[in-house]
C-alpha cells in the first residue's frame, strides 16, 4: 500500500537505512541532482550528472554552477527561486535550455535548508506546458459531484485518464491510521483491491509527515538503478536533507513491497483535509513508466483541488447533519412550548435523535424516573454505570467505542452493548441521556494480517511487504461502530437543547405552582359561590321531581337520579386531575339528571378526549343545550328526542352537531340570555373553534367545531364498552350475603344498608366507628365491607387491614378526592364519590365478587 514503507524504530536497521528515508543520498536515475550554496557553489550532486551535462562529478564539487549553465538559464532559475513561497515549496521550468547543444531540460527548484536544490530531467514536450489546460476540465467534474463517494470516483477514473497508469486507488485513513481502499479503477485484467483494509503500520508516522509536505512521489522504474548524492555528508557532518527531492529514491523494502505485487512503477498523490493527511491517491504500472514534470505537475495541482472539493463536501455533510440537529432542536422546543413532559415523549425524542446520531438503545434518568428503549441494561445495571459516568466532567459529552475497557462491569450491562454515548444534562443530581450501540463483529478486511508486519525477508528481520493480497478477516470483539466527530458535535447540540428543556420545564412548573395557589384561593371563594347555587338547584330540582309523581317512591327515585347526574358531572372534572376526559362521559354525565329514558338521547361517531379547558367550556354549553331543551325543545315532550353527531375532520378538530327531533315547534328567541351567550361566544373566545345556533321549525340545531389543539387523542370504540354497562345494569341482583357497613353519618349509612338490601344482601350490619367495627369482625363472619373513609376524627384504615388480613373483600367511600395514599391499601379496591347511586355500589360489588 505505502509510498515509503519505513522500519518502525523498534526493528533493527544497518548501514544508511539508520537514519530516516529523506536522507539515504540516492536518486531515480531519470534525472539528476545538483545542490548549491548561496553563492551558487556547487555543494552536491548525483553521481549520474555526467549523462545530462557531459562532466565528471568530482571535477564540479566546489565550482560555479555556471560553469555547467548558461546565463540565460542562470537568470531563469533566479528569478523562480524568488517567487518561492514558504520552505517547502518547490518551482519550476519547462523546456529550459541549459547549456549550448544540450537537450533542453525540466528544473525543479526547492530550498533544502541553507542550500539550494535543482533537479533537472529530460525534457518529455517540445514546449512549455499548461498544465492547467489539462486539469480544467477535470475539476468541472469534480464540482459536479453530489457527495464524496461520488467525487472519490471520479478522482480516480480523472487519474487514470490523466496518467495512464494501470490501477488507481485511493485510501482513506481511519483514525488508528490503517487505510482502505475506499475508489479504484483498474485495468480488466488486474484483481480488485476495493474495501481492502491495510495495518498503520504500512506508513509510519515519519512517512505520513512527509506525505503532508511532498504532495506528489514517482518511482518510475522499481527495478531501475540509483545514483548517489556526493559526498555522502557536507562540511557540518550531516547528509543533505532531500525530503522535499521529487528523483530522492526510496527504501529497498517498499521496492520489494511492489515487487510482490507485480508492479513495475508507482506514483502517490496526496490528499489533505485543513492540511492533514486524509487520504492517498495510489497509481500502479505493471511496467516501468515515467510521466513528464509537465504532467506530474498537472497531477500535482488536480490533487490540490481534489483536496479543496472534497474539504467542501465532507463540510456540507457536516452542516447538514447539523442542520438536523437543529431541527430536532426545534421539534422539541415546540414539543416543550405545547406544554408536554418530555418523559411522555421519551420515544419521539429517541426517534428525532436517531436521524442524526443512529443508535441500537436507549436510556433517560431525569428527575427520578428512568426510561429506557432498544438495546438498553436494566435500571440496576445502569444505576452502577451511571456512578462511573459521574467521574467523568460534568459539562461534557462522555463516548466510547470500546466500553469494557475503561468501565470493567461492562458485561453486566448485556453481552451487546460495546459502545456508548452520554450526555449530562444536570449537575446535582447527575441525570442522563445515554445512547448505546451493539458490539459490532466487524469483519474488517486486511490485504496481509495486521498483527505480524516484522517477518524475515531478503533484507533481513525488518518490515517485509505482505507475500499475498489475500483478503485476511479480523473480527473485531468488544467495540462498537466509532462515534463520528459529526456526531459527537450533534451530541454536544443535543445536551444544550436538553438543558434548555429541562430549565424550560423548570420554568413552567414553578409557574404551573404559581398559578395553582392562585387558582385554590379563587377555588375557595368559588367554592362558597358553587355551594350556594347547588343548595339553590337542589331546591329547583325537588320541586321540579315533585311535579306530577303519584309516590313516594316515585319522587324519590327521580330526584336522587338527577342528584347524582349533577354529581358525576363535577366529578369528571375534579377526579381526573386536569386530564383529558371523554366527550361522550360528559354529555352523558349532564344528561343523566334529565331523562327518565337515556335511549332519548344518541350519540353518533368518534370519542374526543377533550383537554381540560375544552372539557369545561363544553360542560357549560352541553349544560346549556340540554337545560333549553328541557324546558323550550325536544326534552319538553315525551315524545322529543337528541341526535349528537360527530366528526373527526382532516385538520384534526371535531365537529359536533346537536339535533333537536320530535318536539314542539321552535321559534328563535326575541332576546338572547346568559344560557345563550354562553353557546354562541364561549367556544370561538375560549377554544378558538366556531358555534352556530339554527332555530329550525323542527328543532334547535347546533353545529360546533373543536380544533385539533384542544383534543388529546380520538377513542373509536365506544359501542361494546356502553353496551357492556347496560347488561351490567339490567342484571339488579347478586350474591352478597353478609355485608358490613361503616359509616360515621347515620342517614348515609342507613341509605347505604337499604341499597345493599335492595342488591340482595342476606343481613347487613350497621356501625359507626373502628372499635364497633373490629369488635363486629371478631364475632361474625362477613362477606363484603362499605367503609367511609373518613369517621370524624380517624380513619377506616385498621378496618380495611384486618379485612384484608380476612380475605375479605371491600370497598371504600369518600367525599374526598384521592385516598390511596391515606389507606395504603391496593390499587384494586374500588373507591366510591359521595353521593352514591345504587348503580354505583352495585358496579363496585360486581367487580369485587367477580
Amino acid at each position: 500500500m505505502s509510498d515509503e514503507n519505513l522500519q518502525p524504530q523498534d526493528v533493527d536497521l544497518t548501514n544508511c537505512e539508520r537514519e530516516p528515508i529523506h536522507q539515504l543520498g540516492h536518486v531515480q536515475d531519470f534525472g539528476c541532482l545538483i545542490a548549491v550554496s548561496h553563492d551558487w557553489n556547487i555543494t552536491h550532486v548525483s553521481d549520474n550528472v555526467g549523462r545530462f551535462f557531459d562532466v565528471n562529478p568530482q571535477d564540479i564539487i566546489g565550482g560555479p554552477l555556471s560553469r555547467l549553465l548558461n546565463p540565460t538559464a542562470l537568470h531563469d532559475i533566479r528569478g523562480r527561486l524568488q517567487v518561492l513561497a514558504g520552505a517547502d515549496a518547490v518551482e519550476r521550468l519547462f523546456h529550459l535550455d541549459v547549456a549550448q547543444a544540450s537537450v533542453p531540460m525540466d528544473v525543479a527548484i526547492h530550498m533544502s535548508g541553507r542550500s539550494i536544490v535543482l533537479e533537472f530531467e529530460r525534457s518529455m514536450t517540445r514546449g512549455a506546458g499548461d498544465q492547467a489546460s489539462l486539469v480544467r476540465p477535470m475539476i468541472d467534474r469534480l464540482n459536479g459531484a453530489q457527495s464524496p463517494a461520488q467525487l472519490l470516483d471520479l478522482a480516480v477514473r480523472n487519474m487514470r485518464a490523466l496518467t495512464g497508469f494501470d490501477r488507481i486507488m485511493l485510501y482513506k485513513f481511519a483514525d488508528d491510521d490503517s487505510g482502505e481502499v475506499v475508489a479504484e479503477v483498474t485495468r480488466p485484467d488486474l484483481e480488485a483491491f476495493k474495501g481492502l483494509r491495510y495495518p498503520a503500520s504500512d506508513i509510519p508516522k515519519q512517512a505520513r509527515a512527509l506525505y503532508e509536505r511532498s504532495l506528489l512521489r514517482i518511482i518510475a522504474d522499481v527495478d531501475g538503478p540509483r545514483s548517489q548524492v556526493l559526498p555522502e555528508r557536507g562540511p557540518d557532518g550531516a547528509p543533505l536533507d532531500m525530503s522535499m527531492s521529487s528523483l530522492r529514491a526510496v527504501s529497498p523494502i517498499h521496492l520489494e513491497y511492489l515487487r510482490n505485487m507485480g508492479v513495475g512503477a508507482s506514483m502517490s498523490v496526496s490528499v489533505l483535509r485543513r492540511g492533514k493527511l486524509w487520504g492517498l491517491i495510489a497509481c500502479h504500472h505493471m511496467s516501468p513508466r515515467t510521466l513528464s514534470y509537465e504532467t506530474r505537475s498537472a497531477v500535482e495541482m488536480f490533487g490540490l483541488v481534489l483536496s479543496f472539493v472534497l474539504d467542501q463536501k465532507l463540510s456540507d455533510e457536516e452542516q447538514t447533519q447539523l442542520e438536523r440537529a437543529r431541527s430536532v432542536h426545534d421539534q422539541l422546543m415546540s414539543q416543550v412550548v405545547e406544554g408536554t413532559p418530555l418523559a411522555e415523549n421519551f420515544d419521539a425524542f429517541t426517534n428525532a435523535i436517531a436521524d442524526v446520531i443512529p443508535w441500537d438503545g436507549a436510556i433517560a434518568t431525569i428527575g427520578g424516573s428512568f426510561q429506557s428503549r432498544g438495546l438498553a441494561p436494566t435500571a440496576e445495571a445502569f444505576g452502577k454505570l451511571q456512578r462511573f459516568l459521574n467521574t467523568t466532567q460534568a459539562s461534557s459529552i462522555y463516548a466510547t467505542s470500546e466500553l469494557a475497557k475503561v468501565y470493567p462491569e461492562a458485561e453486566e450491562l448485556g453481552p451487546d452493548i460495546a459502545g456508548i454515548l452520554a450526555i449530562p444534562v444536570s449537575r446535582t443530581p447527575r441525570d442522563y441521556f445515554v445512547l448505546f450501540r451493539r458490539e459490532i463483529a466487524r469483519t474488517v478486511v486486511w490485504a496481509g494480517n495486521p498483527d505480524k508486519p516484522v517477518t524475515p525477508g531478503p533484507n533481513g528481520a525488518r518490515l517485509t511487504p505482505r507475500k499475498s493480497f489475500a483478503a485476511w478477516q479480523e473480527v473485531v470483539r468488544g467495540t462498537s461502530q466509532p462515534w463520528t466527530e459529526a456526531e459527537l458535535r450533534a451530541a454536544e447540540s443535543m445536551r444544550t437543547t436538553l438543558i434548555e428543556i429541562i430549565l424550560r420545564l423548570t420554568d413552567s412548573a414553578s409557574q404551573d405552582r404559581d398559578r395553582a395557589h392562585e387558582r385554590q384561593e379563587l377555588l375557595i371563594a368559588e367554592l362558597n359561590h358553587r355551594v350556594r347555587n347547588m343548595l339553590n338547584l337542589i331546591r329547583g330540582l325537588i320541586a321540579q321531581s315533585a311535579s306530577g309523581k303519584t309516590s313516594v317512591a316515585d319522587f324519590t327515585e327521580v330526584l336522587g337520579g338527577r342528584v347524582y347526574a349533577l354529581a358525576r358531572a363535577h366529578d369528571q372534572l375534579t377526579t381526573k386531575q386536569w386530564e383529558p376526559a371523554s366527550f361522550h362521559g360528559l354529555v352523558m354525565a349532564e344528561a343523566k339528571g334529565f331523562l327518565g329514558d337515556e335511549s332519548r338521547l344518541t350519540i353518533d361517531g368518534p370519542d374526543p378526549m377533550l383537554r381540560p379547558l375544552a372539557f369545561s367550556t363544553l360542560a357549560l354549553v352541553m349544560h346549556e343545550l340540554l337545560t333549553n331543551s328541557v324546558k323550550y325543545g325536544a326534552l319538553s315532550v315525551p315524545a322529543g328526542r337528541i341526535i349528537i353527531d360527530l366528526t373527526h375532520e382532516q385538520d384534526g378538530g371535531v365537529t359536533i352537531v346537536w339535533k333537536e327531533h320530535d318536539g314542539p315547534i321552535v321559534q328563535a328567541p326575541l332576546r338572547h340570555g346568559f344560557g345563550t351567550a354562553i353557546i354562541d361566544r364561549s367556544i370561538p373566545h375560549e377554544l378558538h373553534g366556531r358555534a352556530q345556533m339554527r332555530y329550525d321549525l323542527t328543532g334547535v340545531e347546533a353545529t360546533l367545531y373543536i380544533p385539533q389543539p384542544q383534543i388529546a387523542t380520538i377513542r373509536t370504540e365506544i359501542g361494546s364498552d356502553r353496551a357492556a354497562q347496560d347488561a351490567v345494569a339490567r342484571d339488579t341482583r347478586l350474591d352478597i350475603g353478609i355485608a358490613m357497613i361503616v359509616e360515621d353519618n347515620m342517614i348515609i349509612g342507613m341509605d347505604a344498608e337499604g341499597i345493599l338490601q335492595e342488591l340482595g344482601a342476606k343481613e347487613v350490619y350497621l356501625v359507626g366507628n373502628n372499635a364497633a367495627a373490629l369488635d363486629l369482625l371478631g364475632r361474625v363472619t362477613v362477606d363484603v365491607a362499605l367503609l367511609d373513609v373518613n369517621l370524624g376524627t380517624e380513619t377506616s384504615a385498621p378496618v380495611a387491614r384486618m379485612l384484608a388480613e380476612q380475605g375479605v373483600p371491600f370497598m371504600l367511600t369518600t367525599g374526598y378526592g384521592e385516598v390511596g395514599a391515606k389507606m395504603d391499601v391496593s390499587e384494586d379496591v374500588p373507591v366510591l364519590q359521595k353521593p352514591f347511586s345504587n348503580d354505583a355500589i352495585r358496579n363496585g360489588l360486581r367487580k369485587l365478587l367477580s
